[in-house]
């Protein structure tokens, strides 16, 4: 609405997973440039920014002076010991950071759409008067709900996230059995996975023949990316479901792939 450009920076496979490459962040930055959009844990990568290169994005934003919009929704879903730090907690970052919560992602409601900004008093002025334009109100009636689920002890979280996990640990397996190359995703509940190994290179066409194929639903990366054909050949599966159900699809897979 404000006649901004996004110009965007792709995470790249390396090493199993997909990582920020700094040296890229850095050379997009131009005297032009007022805001950072940043991800993380991300979606749909499952990557999850080390304190290291959040200290090297907060370092940036405070040499350029710029304004970031950091979108944490996935902040409780991180795995195997990783540590989602919130980008506002680096110095410097405090009064030019507007951190994105969300409620369906934490609890599971994904329906009710309730979410929240964080930050200084101006700045959550501002999205207030963007947000007036997009939608006038947001689930009243669950945001009371939401509020009691805040308050939630650690426990809970200590929980969702041990039970994420193993569902993750789940279609992981299923998928490399099934002949994919498997990025296990650090956080989110998504995995991204390359379907080259399968003879494929073409998400859109993997994923449109794929219920028909083995009765399982995929969405192609590509739609994530400005530059699609960096992201042509990753699909990503979910694994917010129950046990059973990725039980079942992982199996589909395997007999349709791996015979």
């Amino acid at each position: 609405m404000a006649g901004g450009r996004r110009v965007p920076v792709t995470l790249r496979p390396h090493d199993g997973a997909f990582r920020l490459d700094l040296d890229e962040l850095r050379a997009a930055v131009t005297d032009r440039t007022r805001l950072l959009l940043i991800n993380t844990p991300h979606n749909p990568t499952g990557t999850v920014l080390t304190r290291a290169e959040l200290a090297a994005v907060a370092e940036l934003a405070v040499e350029r002076d710029l304004l970031v919009v950091t979108d944490e929704v996935y902040e409780h879903l991180v795995f195997d010991g990783a540590e989602h730090t919130p980008l506002a907690s680096f110095p410097g970052m405090r009064e030019r950071t507007v951190t994105i919560g969300s409620a369906g992602k934490t609890y599971s409601f994904t329906g009710w759409k309730v979410g929240w900004v964080t930050g200084a008093a101006e700045l959550v002025t501002a999205v207030r008067s963007a947000k007036q334009f997009l939608t006038y109100v947001s689930s009243g009636p669950f945001q009371y709900a939401v509020a009691e689920a805040l308050a939630l002890p650690d426990p809970y979280f200590e929980e969702f996230r041990a039970g994420m996990q193993a569902k993750r640990d789940l279609l992981a397996a299923g998928l490399t059995e099934a002949g994919f190359e498997v990025f296990r995703s650090a956080g989110t509940y998504f995995i991204t996975t390359d379907i080259r190994p399968l003879g494929e290179s073409d998400g859109f066409t993997f994923c449109r023949s794929l219920p028909e194929r083995a009765g399982v639903v995929a969405i192609p990366n590509a739609v994530f990316y400005d530059h699609r054909e960096a992201g042509a050949p990753f699909v990503r599966f979910a694994f917010c479901k129950r046990t059973e159900v990725l039980t079942d699809a992982a199996e589909r897979l395997r007999k349709a792939f791996a015979g």
